[in-house]
């Protein structure tokens, strides 16, 4: 543990933002020749390492999601946990790093395949063109110990485009807004009940027979609203209500939009998968731009099934060109269709040997497994990680404790 938390903390010395990893590229390719390991790259920069004869794959990302002050990151060490001041510490995936170095110094048979800027689409797994000898890949970016993940769903992004009209009418203008909800992460934490701020202001809009003339409202693609906003013109006088504040504003242009069209759909969890108590499908509405002349509505669609990907965003995709928006499909990714076969046992047996039980999971949201199970359909892939809480915050954090444990397990599953 001590030379896997060495290693890690000279990673955090070198810059490896997403779109911005050169520096790392070079760090790990000088790193395996060291120890007589044979390189390989390929055009999207993602990096296979290998050993004479391997029997099995290890694989990570190498870049990071940069926020705060990183990529200048100060780790800190309190207690058990390894966090960073004021910045994300990129222990996803820094720390399977530092475990796949040390399996280096060590001699381990193996190939080490790390993947450039999954943080910003999985560019580098589905632009890969290295080949890979093994049977067996363990990929290393879960974040929850003592847990195989057999599965995990793909997604895709539809971008909703339509003309507005300007309207006449008279009435009271105000300022609407919702702030600072929980928001989370549309993939796992779609199920949590946590509101989403776009449409609790649209049913306050629908409600009180609001016209529109601007709504914002959501972060990102991939979250939960947390946020909305509104210019809007009443009839009558309107006051805060809870969570959504008041305030009278000039006079603006109102538009036509219909505030339906962000009903058009259902919200949340579409179907629930009862082989593995998981979320199978899911919709996000995560952000809405309305202008007087233009609305703007973005929608995360995910399943575990692609065919049930495919229906759903084709449907959705259907059910709005009918409402008269240009309707676009964007960044979409497959899943990995859970499953149960030799390697997946093997790593089961490995977890169990160290813990004594073993959780298995599929997990709603994206991995690079999904791409890798397709591009690779001859190799035996799971998943596996350290606990790792809030990644790509300032909030950051890993147990150090967790990472020993795991490093144990690789070792193990390596062993066999």
């Amino acid at each position: 543990m001590e030379e896997i938390l060495k290693i890690f903390l000279k990673i955090t010395k070198i810059p490896r933002c997403s779109y911005d990893t050169h520096k790392m590229e070079i760090f790990l390719t000088n790193y395996a020749k060291q120890f007589d390991y044979m390189v390989q790259k390929d055009k999207a920069n993602n990096i296979l390492i290998s050993s004479a004869n391997p029997k099995i794959c290890l694989q990570v990302h190498y870049d990071m999601v940069c926020i705060g002050t990183a990529p200048n990151i100060e780790p800190v060490i309190e207690g058990s946990v390894l966090k960073a001041k004021n910045s994300s510490l990129g222990a996803d995936n820094g720390i399977a790093i530092a475990m796949m170095l040390k399996l280096m110094q060590d001699g381990a048979k193996a190939e080490f395949l790390f993947t450039n800027d999954e943080e910003v689409g999985l560019i580098g797994a589905k632009n890969l063109e290295l080949k890979i000898k093994s049977p067996y890949m363990l990929n290393l970016d879960s974040e929850d110990e003592q847990e195989v993940y057999i599965g995990c769903a793909g997604g895709a992004d539809l971008k909703l485009a339509k003309e507005l009209q300007n309207v006449t009418d008279e009435g009271y203008f105000y300022e609407i807004s919702i702030s600072n909800l929980p928001g989370g992460h549309s993939g796992v934490d779609i199920d949590k009940n946590i509101p989403n701020a776009i449409l609790k202001l649209a049913k306050f809009i629908k409600e009180n027979s609001l016209k529109i003339a601007s709504f914002s409202g959501g972060e990102r693609i991939n979250s939960i609203p947390a946020n909305a906003k509104a210019i809007v013109l009443s009839k009558k006088p309107l006051e805060s209500v809870q969570n959504i504040a008041v305030c009278k504003t000039e006079p603006q242009k109102i538009s036509n939009f219909d505030i339906n069209d962000l009903f058009a759909l259902p919200n949340g969890v579409l179907e629930i998968n009862k082989e593995f108590n998981a979320v199978q499908s899911s919709c996000n509405l995560a952000i809405v731009n309305i202008n007087p002349q233009k609305a703007v509505i973005e929608i995360s669609y995910r399943s575990l099934s692609n065919k049930d990907l495919d229906n759903i965003t084709q449907k959705a995709k259907s059910v709005y060109e009918n409402l008269g928006y240009k309707a676009e499909l964007n960044d979409k990714y497959p899943g990995w269709t859970p499953k149960i076969n030799d390697f997946t046992k093997k790593v089961q047996s490995a977890v169990t040997s160290i813990y004594g039980s073993c959780k298995t999971k599929v997990i709603h949201a994206g991995l690079e497994c999904g791409i890798l199970s397709q591009k690779l359909p001859n190799v035996q892939i799971a998943s596996i990680g350290p606990t790792i809480r809030y990644p790509h915050s300032t909030r950051e954090y890993v147990e150090l404790d967790s990472v020993e444990r795991t490093y144990d397990v690789v070792k193990l599953v390596i062993s066999e």
